[in-house]
């Protein structure tokens, strides 16, 4: 059992309000297996790591990017961390991609912002929740 992880840039209101959307994929069924939305800090990894289903908490092997927070949260025995060249990110990298894409509100230079926090919340929800249905 195999997952990515990586977290991606957003913000609410204005650009120096910004959120980070953190995200974990199974490589085998593409399905996302856990999200949140916070800082780019250890707890919301510890958040994102919490939002799993136990039997990836328990069992499978997590690759993300060296970002320190990764670090204090997931186990060493099954935390690799790996750069952009390997390969071992590109598919949680490609629905980063999609999620900018599908989102207009995720796009870097936009006109179509979140003003609040909870519609921010409800756009990511509801696009993973479609994107995972589509997969079945």
């Amino acid at each position: 059992m195999t997952i990515e992880g990586d977290e991606i840039w957003s913000y609410v209101g204005n650009k120096a309000s910004k959120s980070w959307i953190w995200l974990a994929l199974d490589v085998a069924s593409r399905q996302r297996v856990g999200y949140t939305v916070g800082q780019r800090a250890q707890r919301e990894a510890l958040r994102l790591w919490q939002s799993l289903p136990p039997v990836y908490r328990q069992c499978a092997v997590c690759y993300t990017d060296n970002w320190k927070a990764y670090r204090g949260i997931l186990l060493k025995t099954r935390h690799r961390i790996v750069g952009k060249g390997t390969g071992k990110t590109n598919h949680i990298d490609r629905f980063n991609n999609t999620l900018r894409q599908r989102i207009s509100r995720l796009g870097r230079k936009t006109l179509a912002f979140s003003k609040k926090l909870e519609n921010h919340l409800g756009a990511i929800a509801y696009f993973i929740h479609y994107y995972n249905s589509s997969l079945l």
